[in-house]
Parts: structure tokens; sequence; C-alpha cells
């Protein structure tokens, strides 16, 4: 039977992809589970998705409600922490937490993905739209990225009750990278949403002046349009498709390449783009979801307008002409993460929100000691 407390550490059940999984969900999992929040509570933790065919995801779904429904009903106390995004995501966890919902069994409700507002406002029917603004509404907490993601939930479903907790970035120890002076970076799914399709035609235009311009794509997702288009672009020489890259490569990368580049459509907090300023790299990115509220325009890097290619060739240019710019908005970056988004200054959040909803961490019954 599982009793709510191991030692006196107590548990928390925790809900999501599987942390070996590709992605930035999968990297918040890992961050959060193997930081000293583990220490201070026991996390269990049910997968509720994997990379697989259908028959594979269809058992992990189906042990993971038998799972989760048993802690449920042999559990004292203890909380449900569950990780979603959009469409398929949402109702996955949808079907898991509704038997917690209706026990009345404290869920706090860990918001990801940029597009949920597009699945909720463009694509979800009237049916649909009541039963999201439920789970929103009875879950005990919603945690999200940013304020304007907040302010967002806050309008959608009036009811919730909302908190901003930022993703953690990964703890660097700096040095002086030997950085290439013409080689940028983007990580993650390759496709429109992400801008890679803005990026291939800016780098297109900047070829002309910066002969040794080199684009490294890493990640999954449509390979082969990208590949088509930066062959249509006459530029297939000038950029590498490295697929999904992780542990040492990725780390390589982030020491070596000049600048990071994100030009997405939506965001909510991409983990990449906290990972490549920790690491001291400049970015060019949009001015989407809680990206704003990591970098400022001109600081740590530069904001442009969604699809607006000239614009995102420009602020790529101007990096690529100024070490001393990309050295001083890297180090900028720096700051902003050692000062915000560092993993000493998020895990305090989560053990406060833990112990808010009962949950003391390991030494301190009463309440949270941050």
């Amino acid at each position: 039977m599982i009793d709510g407390h191991r030692g006196n550490r107590q548990t928390v059940t925790m809900v999501g992809t599987s942390p070996a999984a590709q992605g930035g969900v999968a990297a918040v999992v890992r961050a959060l589970t193997s930081s000293v929040l583990s220490n201070r509570y026991v996390i269990d933790y049910v997968e509720t998705h994997a990379e697989g065919g259908t028959l594979l995801k269809l058992a992990i779904a189906v042990k993971a409600w038998v799972t989760l429904q048993f802690r449920l009903l042999t559990s004292v106390g203890g909380l449900v922490h569950v990780h979603i995004a959009s469409r398929a995501s949402f109702w996955r966890k949808c079907f898991l937490l509704l038997p917690a919902l209706a026990m009345r069994k404290p869920v706090l409700l860990h918001l990801h993905g940029g597009e949920f507002k597009v699945f909720y406002e463009r694509e979800s029917s009237t049916l649909a739209k009541h039963v999201i603004r439920y789970v929103f509404e009875a879950a005990a907490g919603v945690i999200v990225l940013s304020t304007g993601w907040k302010q967002w939930v806050e309008r959608s479903f009036p009811r919730s009750k909302v908190r901003v907790i930022y993703n953690p970035a990964p703890d660097v120890a700096r040095s002086a990278y030997v950085r290439e002076p013409a080689t940028l970076l983007f990580l993650g799914k390759l496709g429109e949403k992400k801008g890679v399709n803005d990026l291939l035609r800016a780098v297109a235009m900047l070829v002309p002046e910066f002969g040794e311009i080199r684009l490294l794509l890493g990640g999954d997702g449509d390979v082969m349009g990208a590949n088509q288009l930066a062959r249509k672009l006459e530029i297939v020489e000038y950029v590498e498709f490295l697929g999904w890259v992780s542990g040492q490569r990725k780390q390589e990368l982030l020491e070596q390449c000049a600048a990071f580049v994100l030009p997405s459509y939506n965001e909510g907090l991409p983990m990449g783009l906290l990972e490549a300023m920790a690491y001291g790299m400049p970015v060019v990115t949009t001015p989407v979801g809680g990206i704003p509220e990591a970098v400022t325009d001109g600081m740590e890097g530069f904001l442009v307008e969604p699809g607006d290619i000239d614009a995102l060739a420009d602020r790529l240019a101007r990096l690529l002409r100024d070490e001393a710019l990309r050295s001083e908005m890297g180090t900028a970056g720096a700051r902003k993460v050692s000062s915000t988004f560092a993993m000493e200054r998020i895990i305090p959040q989560w053990v406060a929100l833990y112990s808010e909803h009962g949950i003391a961490p390991a030494g301190d019954p009463g309440k949270a000691n941050g």
C-alpha cells in the first residue's frame, strides 16, 4: 500500500510522457525528477506515452490508467502533478485525471506546449471546450510557463487557480568557449510551426555576404520537407541535418556555435532556448509565449515577429558581423538564466507549491523550507 510517505519524504505522483522521450516536456520532466526535488519527496512517475507503435502506446496508456487509479484508491494524502500539452496529450491525461478530480484529489496541471490556445479556441468542439474548462477549473492548481499564459488561462477558465513557474535551465560551468563565428544552431522539431522554413529562406539571403555560414538543424519532424526547401533555395551545402541530438553532442554544439535561432510561431518556454542562453549563446527568436520573459530585444539577443524573414536575416547578419555583440549578448543571456531560470531559483517554488497542498518536504513536516 502506498501511504503517501516513505521515510519522512512524502509522495508526489507525477504523470507525463516518458522521461526518455524527445522534446521539451520530457526535458522538463528529466530536470525536475533529477533535481534536489527528488531528495525532498518521493516522486512516483507514471508514464502515459512513449515512442513506438500504436500497440505499444495503447499498452502504456492502459497501464498508466490502472497504475494511477490504484494509487488514488490506496494512497493517503499525496497529490498528482500532471504534465499536459495540447491535442492527444491533453486527452490522454484527461482520461486519467477525471477519476482523480471526481475523488477530489489535489491535481496540479502543468501546462506545456505553445499551441494550447490554438487547440482550445480553434480546434475544439463546444463539448470538448466544456471538458477542458472543467478540468482546468476543477484542478487544485494550474502551473503555466509565463505571465502571458497566465493571463490567457485566467481569461479562458475564470475559476482556475493559476501560478507561473518557469522551466528550469541547466546548471552550466561557464568557460571561455571557442565558437565557430558563422555557425547557427537550431534545436527543435523541424517544420513550419517552428519557423524552420523561414530560417532556411533567411540563410539563403545571407549566403552572398557570409560564404562560410553554416546552419545546423538538430531535431526530428519534417526533415524531408526542410531538405527539399534547402535544395530548392540552392543552400543545401550550407545546411546540416543532425537528427535529434542530446548528451555530449548537444553540449558540444552549445559550446561551439555562434548563435541560437528559434523563429517559432507558438511556444511555451522552450528548453532549448534556455539551454543556449545558459551556455552564453546570443539568440534570435520570436516574441511568442514565454520567450519575451527570457529575452529582451537587443539585450540577450534579438526578437523578430514570426514570419518576418527580412528581419530575421537582418538580425542574424548583425550578429555574424559583430563578435563583440555576440559576446555581449551571450553574457547577458547567461546572467539572465542565473538570476531567473536557474534550478536553485525554480525548485523552491515547487517546494512551496507542494507544501500549500499538504505535501511537506523531507525534514519539515509542517511547511516548505525552500
